[in-house]
């Protein structure tokens, strides 16, 4: 007797969990758990990692991302209002700069900027200021394309209603278009956030002093100094995922907030 359409859905379910548990057995069973605990779970000897990673290079991560990011907002902004503005050479500008630096690997505008620039002009910086505009830069190019949908989203018969009112254009835009704008591409914003938090361990090729370590600098050093094989990056992995899972939870509350005020 031939089996009905509910009869084939659970047996297909029942066969991929069989693939499942099997494919999951044959890496428990090929697994060298024994190399594993002494050189990713050994974290006896992790100790001298702390309190420096806590105080210097959680602290330092989020230092280099909240300054990348307010770069990037300030940028990303105007690079969206040009490309929505009417005057052509903007919008050129605007687009070549968003396809530009969302076409290259961070990492090269970390290079270029650290070193690049620095030859060029024969000025030295700050290694903070590198990362600010290094993350800034590419995090602009990111964002303008967010705000731009943004201010998309506002309904024109807002703007339209301030200017019958006499409001002037920047006024309108500033105080009734903008602020709608960010409400609605919160959710987005805060992603990248948690992009800009990932981005700022490129820091690395920088060359950095132990003053300027963010987590990821303390993980490579660890591997090498404690001998306590990859157990440093693993910390450091956890630390990110301190600042990173609340961001996402905050990030699905604003998702969530967006969708009951559609409904």
């Amino acid at each position: 007797m031939a089996m009905t359409a509910r009869q084939r859905a659970k047996v297909s379910l029942y066969v991929q969990a069989g693939i499942f548990v099997v494919a999951v057995a044959a890496l428990v069973l090929a697994t060298d758990w024994k190399t594993i605990g002494t050189s990713v779970f050994n974290f006896a000897k992790i100790g001298p990692m702390f309190p420096d990673i806590f105080f210097s290079g959680l602290k330092n991560t989020l230092i280099y991302t909240a300054l990348g990011f307010i770069v990037g907002l300030s940028g990303g902004l105007l690079l969206a209002l040009m490309k929505l503005s009417s005057f052509p050479l903007y919008r050129w500008l605007a687009t070549g700069y968003i396809e530009f630096f969302r076409g290259i690997p961070a990492l090269l505008v970390f290079i270029a900027f650290g070193y690049g620039v620095p030859l060029a002009f024969g000025v030295q910086w700050n290694v903070t200021i590198v990362v600010m505009i290094s993350l800034g830069m590419v995090a602009a190019a990111y964002i303008a394309e967010t705000l731009r949908a943004g201010l998309q989203a506002v309904p024109k018969g807002q703007l339209e209603a301030a200017r019958s009112l006499g409001m002037p254009q920047w006024r309108a835009m500033v105080s009734i278009v903008i602020p709608q704008a960010f409400r609605i591409v919160l959710p987005p914003l805060t992603n990248e956030v948690i992009l800009l938090t990932k981005d700022s361990s490129l820091i690395y090729v920088l060359g950095l002093t132990a003053s300027q370590y963010e987590l990821t600098k303390f993980g490579r050093d660890g591997i090498s100094s404690l001998g306590a094989g990859l157990t440093p990056l693993l910390v450091a992995g956890a630390f990110y995922l301190v600042i990173t899972i609340p961001l996402s939870l905050l990030a699905r509350k604003f998702e969530s907030r967006s969708a009951r005020t559609k409904r």
